[in-house]
């Protein structure tokens, strides 16, 4: 990929997040008096979250974390490369992780052509314990913002970075 192609690349996701982003989805009507589920989807943006840096499991842990969703950002742009949950937050980057393998892929193209990137990754911690639910979300999420590292978006975005 040359600096031209992974610059069309990157603005065809931030383009389709930015829309996503800025519309209101469409609001059902409840025939009931139900109380809001914390777990909406729409209610979630990763953009507002608080950021950390990609390489926080490097860090002491007194504990292997908590259950969350986790997602990888491109603060330059800002482009949402990769959506995850974890029931473990700190132990779960330790081990094997493609996304990491993506990444080093995503820096070395960038540093290559001197392309600005600021990766880091956003956490939130409202995430159902169960893990059934939790990867709903997640999967929900994924469908959404479309980020390119997750597997099922790679027909849409190709798979430029992975293994």
């Amino acid at each position: 990929m040359d600096a031209d192609a992974l610059k069309r690349w990157k603005s065809q996701i931030f383009n389709y997040q930015q829309h996503v982003r800025k519309i209101q989805p469409t609001k059902q009507i409840p025939l009931f008096d139900l109380s809001p589920t914390y777990c909406d989807p729409d209610q979630i943006d990763p953009f507002s979250l608080r950021l950390h840096s990609i390489h926080f499991w490097e860090y002491p842990a007194d504990s292997p974390g908590d259950a969350c969703l986790y997602f990888v950002i491109d603060n330059s742009l800002p482009l949402l490369l990769y959506v995850g949950e974890t029931c473990r937050s700190y132990q779960r980057w330790k081990g094997e992780h493609d996304c990491k393998h993506y990444l080093g892929k995503y820096h070395d193209l960038h540093y290559r052509y001197n392309i600005e990137r600021a990766v880091n990754i956003a956490f939130w911690w409202d995430a159902p314990m169960s893990r059934q639910p939790r990867q709903e979300l997640e999967l929900s999420l994924i469908h959404k913002w479309k980020p390119p590292f997750n597997k099922e978006n790679w027909q849409r975005w190709g798979q430029p970075f992975g293994k």
